[in-house]
């Protein structure tokens, strides 16, 4: 199999270790190119430094929620085009309400299976520019 020449890169944001592993291990075995922050204020420069197509942004951590950091890159010009898709623990309307109000293009109840995951990140690529695997 060839490597793509323009892998579909993934941002996922999550203060825990387990899920930011699990999440790495499944979609490196689809083919992604795949960039881990463990808080809001490391993803920014790593949004800023990357450039991925897709982010997995966790709401509750500590520092800069996943709400506040949505927020600062829907703000930014440069980025504001990147999917967000919101991570949590809880599966509440308000929660995934207030997921689109700062820009999530969709949610993800945690824990998630390996297909769920793959099943977000396609759901967006197929809406990009950039090819997935």
């Amino acid at each position: 199999m060839v490597a793509p020449t323009n892998p579909y890169r993934v941002l996922v944001i999550d203060d825990s270790n387990t899920i930011r592993r699990s999440a790495e291990i499944f979609l490196k075995q689809a083919g992604y190119e795949v960039v881990l922050s463990e808080d809001g204020f490391d993803a920014l420069s790593k949004v800023n430094d990357t450039n991925p197509d897709l982010i997995f942004c966790d709401i509750l951590m500590p520092r800069l929620d996943g709400y506040q950091t949505v927020a600062v890159i829907r703000r930014s010009g440069k980025f504001a085009h990147i999917p967000v898709v919101m991570l949590s623990s809880k599966d509440g309307v308000f929660d995934k309400a207030r997921g689109r109000m700062v820009g999530a293009q969709d949610y993800l109840t945690k824990p998630f299976t390996k297909d769920q995951l793959l099943d977000a990140v396609r759901r967006h690529a197929a809406t990009g520019a950039t090819a997935a695997p």
